[in-house]
């Protein structure tokens, strides 16, 4: 048996010839094929790292409005001892969120269920992609205990999307909703889910069990879709909004702006909102890139153009619209709350 040859090593002459001779086409396919003369150039747009230090993409410091709280405090210390105690899952953790310590010191948090491996892969979010563990039965049971202990007055749960799953977990999302209302009764529920594939019957399992507000992002304009969330549709996420509208829940939904659109797109996606799902609670946040790996930022926009997006969100009927560079989709959702408690 002749021993396996070191493919990382290079093609000697002899062997190149031999290869070219039997595969005439050009090494590449026939995308490699030049048949005219080029247009334009992108030779200089190459990034070599090669020849020299590495080449990056820089789109050069933070402004000084992008600041966030280092973690610490009592408060934080006690609601992590929690989380870790009861093996939970956080978005503020897993998608790195810029809040955690200001929102952890202050008590609150996004528990996230599901696990903490999507089935999905979108261009922003720093949550890891892979096939998920089956779900744990138990999930519901821990995550209404442990929100017992954590003695606050409204939680926001999210999930990673579970494309593997029949009902994309809407069985679970009810019963923990349930169980954290039973066990929790002064306390608000804030469902943040996904598109669950647009299937009705297992939004409606979700919206049977009446969290105070449901929520579903749109993260991006219609045209960014492609990019950002991949497996996503714009029209799908803007259905799902109406029909979680028309239940009549509280609905909201939230954007991040900074990763590619254009102001007159944001303002387009605020008509579209209003005008097909009527949503009531909007955020609007600056993107963040999480990794060299994800999508890079196009732009900080100014606190200025957030206040800006507020006054329009607010022209055209939203109720309440956060607006700022370090806002998310949970940033003062308490606030948020208690601002629509008579709905």
């Amino acid at each position: 048996m002749r021993p396996a040859r070191d493919t990382a090593a290079p093609l000697s002459p002899d062997a190149l010839r031999r290869t070219l001779a039997r595969h005439p086409r050009p090494l590449g396919g026939d995308t490699a094929r030049q048949r005219d003369a080029a247009a334009v150039s992108l030779s200089g747009m190459v990034l070599n790292n090669a020849d020299g230090g590495p080449h990056q993409l820089r789109l050069g410091p933070k402004p000084d409005w992008i600041r966030a709280r280092v973690p610490g405090g009592e408060g934080y210390h006690r609601l992590k001892e929690i989380v870790d105690e009861h093996r939970l899952h956080t978005v503020c953790q897993e998608a790195s969120c810029p809040n955690l310590g200001e929102c952890w010191s202050r008590g609150t948090a996004t528990i996230m269920i599901l696990g903490d491996t999507c089935t999905r892969s979108c261009g922003f979010c720093n949550v890891k992609t892979g096939r998920p563990e089956a779900p744990d039965p138990d999930e519901p049971r821990r995550v209404a205990e442990s929100l017992a202990l954590m003695g606050l007055t409204h939680v926001v749960i999210t999930c990673v999307d579970r494309d593997d799953l029949p009902d994309g977990g809407a069985a679970i999302w009810a019963e923990t909703i349930e169980r954290v209302h039973e066990a929790c009764p002064d306390m608000s529920v804030e469902a943040l889910i996904g598109d669950h594939q647009g299937d009705r019957a297992a939004l409606d399992t979700i919206i049977a069990s009446k969290p105070e507000i449901l929520s579903h992002n749109l993260e991006t304009v219609r045209r960014m879709h492609p990019a950002v969330r991949p497996q996503a549709q714009y029209q799908r996420s803007l259905d799902v909004l109406a029909h979680i509208r028309a239940s009549g829940l509280v609905t909201k939904t939230g954007i991040m702006v900074g990763i590619g659109e254009q102001d007159e797109e944001v303002i387009d996606l605020l008509d579209d909102v209003r005008s097909a799902a009527d949503v009531e609670i909007l955020t609007i946040g600056q993107y963040l890139q999480p990794t060299r790996n994800h999508l890079p930022i196009d732009r900080w926009v100014t606190p200025a153009q957030f206040d800006a997006y507020r006054d329009e969100g607010l022209a055209r009927g939203f109720r309440v619209v956060e607006s700022g560079p370090l806002v998310r989709s949970s940033y003062h959702a308490e606030e948020q709350a208690r601002k629509l408690a008579a709905r």
